[in-house]
């Protein structure tokens, strides 16, 4: 069964190497797709947006995500069962939370804080080797979900509540979610909140940050726009962005995740 990998370890140190160990030992013929590992140290936000933007298009299979500010606290460790038949494994700290409600909700949750699965002595620090990675082997090699842990209610789970989007004053109002390599940003405005903005392809648009007016075209593609251009996008999980063509929208703008800005027609 395929395993998938999503962390903020980077790849600088031993810490990604060894849950694949830990994953072989236990189940040898797992295959293990790496994610990232370059979500943003400590955001559980981005972490759950960039698992919930990846799974659909991963295998069904045992899926560990691990971004854990608060390792060796009280919070829980916990293995989930998606209506769609996929196992999620990580903290609960909402950051699995945006991936199961695109999985069609839980069906079956555990807490496997205390898994009979982990490795002893569990470190205060590293829960990825001791519990995440194992328990997700576990499962891979066929272990039932309901044997790894303690039951739980799935409204007992932590969520993630993102920012709406709404109008105001004639313009549509929403805040950057996450910041791509390539300084495009990508809005918490799906393709059905753009009903009575006035925003339509091919047309300009003004966008506000903190008060300044910056021109862009709403259009389909980068190249739909001179190098140096700004543009409004539909990016490839349907969300819309702004990017400069060949530049750095997030540093050229001052946007950051939850900066604030608004869009009208122009």
């Amino acid at each position: 069964m395929i395993v998938t990998l999503l962390t903020d370890y980077g790849h600088d140190d031993e810490f990604v190497g060894v849950c694949h160990g830990v994953i072989r030992t236990i189940c040898p013929g797992a295959a293990i797709v790496d994610i990232t590992h370059g979500v943003p140290r400590y955001s559980i936000r981005a972490g759950a947006l960039t698992l919930r933007n990846a799974l659909p298009y991963m295998p069904a299979g045992v899926h560990v995500a691990i971004v854990d500010p608060q390792v060796g606290t009280e919070r829980r460790a916990v293995a989930l069962r998606c209506a769609d038949g996929r196992l999620l494994v990580g903290p609960d700290n909402g950051l699995l939370s945006l991936a199961w409600e695109g999985a069609g909700g839980v069906e079956v949750a555990v807490d496997v804080s205390r898994s009979p699965h982990r490795l002893e002595p569990v470190s205060a620090t590293f829960h990825g080797r001791d519990v995440f990675a194992p328990v997700a082997a576990h499962l891979a090699a066929g272990a039932a979900i309901e044997d790894a842990g303690d039951p739980l209610e799935a409204d007992e789970l932590e969520r993630i509540e993102l920012p709406k989007p709404r109008v105001e004053d004639g313009a549509l109002v929403a805040h950057a979610l996450v910041v791509d390599r390539f300084g495009n940003v990508a809005l918490n405005v799906g393709h059905g909140d753009l009903a009575g903005t006035g925003l339509r392809l091919g047309a300009g648009v003004e966008l506000d940050v903190a008060g300044e007016p910056y021109p862009a075209t709403y259009t389909q593609t980068f190249a739909d726009v001179k190098p140096g251009d700004l543009l409004v996008y539909e990016d490839s999980y349907r969300a819309l962005a702004v990017a400069i063509n060949r530049g750095d929208a997030a540093d050229t703008l001052g946007l950051a995740p939850d900066t604030e800005l608004r869009l009208r027609p122009r």
